[in-house]
């Protein structure tokens, strides 16, 4: 068992936990995540490790309440079982001009990606969405790191109006960013990587496809990178935005959706 430290709600059924797994706090890296199984009966779930205090041996994670194993996650006070840390960690180096781009609860696996890239010596124009005010989550995190912090909600309750693309686009003109980093809805990846394309400016993703075991031997997270088969858990998360397929990765995340309804209508 993993004793969760603290639990915090950070937006409306958004909660970050400290829990207590000393051996994978001392390992992790920027980009790695964890499967973590609530409690037994649980269905076990990737998530980013968000950040790591190796004097406590803590780890923090992020996450949304959606369906039943998230339900139970917000609940226990101790965790299950842990595994991690899993996924290639990001490449990290001075990439110049950089956009870090987050949308909803994709913000909290950008950060500790954000904090490395700076600490390499990128400079970081850090653009946020969210639905509203009330969904954005770690600006005071993301605000001390970044050279340029822009915010985007679909209600323009905080910053711009409109969407993280509409805050890009312009910088792109201007020739303002040698390299980008987005993570998010699908919807978003995919529009941020449409909008470079032709500014030819590298665009990675984080992908989040449907996972299981977390190191390759399921073949769940299976996604077409340029017109391959990869998995997600150990080719990845992360991949060039220009090469995937998107459609194909929303199919896949849409496959057990009504058996996702119905266990978390169960739950209920």
């Amino acid at each position: 068992m993993f004793d969760i430290i603290s639990k915090q709600l950070i937006a409306p059924a958004v909660w970050r936990q400290t829990i207590k797994a000393p051996e994978i706090a001392g390992k992790r890296q920027a980009g790695n995540f964890v499967i973590i199984r609530p409690k037994v009966g649980s269905e076990r779930i990737p998530l980013t490790i968000v950040s790591s205090d190796n004097q406590r041996g803590t780890i923090d994670i992020i996450f949304q309440v959606v369906g039943a194993t998230t339900m139970d996650l917000a609940e226990v006070e101790s965790v299950q079982d842990i595994l991690g840390p899993l996924g290639h960690p990001t490449h990290i180096a001075n990439f110049g001009r950089t956009a870090v781009v987050g949308g909803g609860v994709g913000i909290a696996p950008l950060l500790p990606i954000a904090q490395a890239l700076k600490q390499a010596g990128s400079r970081l124009t850090t653009i946020l969405g969210a639905r509203s005010k009330a969904f954005l989550i770690l600006e005071e995190d993301m605000a001390p790191i970044s050279d340029q912090l822009l915010i985007a909600t679909d209600d323009g309750s905080k910053g711009q109006k409109g969407l993280v693309t509409e805050i890009l686009k312009p910088l792109l003109e201007e020739k303002k960013i040698d390299f980008v980093l987005a993570i998010g809805p699908v919807v978003m990846m995919k529009a941020v990587s449409e909008l470079t394309r032709p500014y030819g400016v590298k665009t990675m993703v984080s992908l989040n496809p449907l996972m299981i075991d977390g190191t390759g031997m399921c073949g769940v997270c299976r996604c077409k990178i340029e017109g391959q088969t990869k998995f997600a858990c150990v080719d990845g998360p992360e991949f060039d935005g220009h090469q995937v397929d998107f459609e194909n990765l929303t199919r896949r995340l849409a496959m057990y959706k009504s058996e996702e309804n119905q266990r978390r209508e169960a739950r209920k």
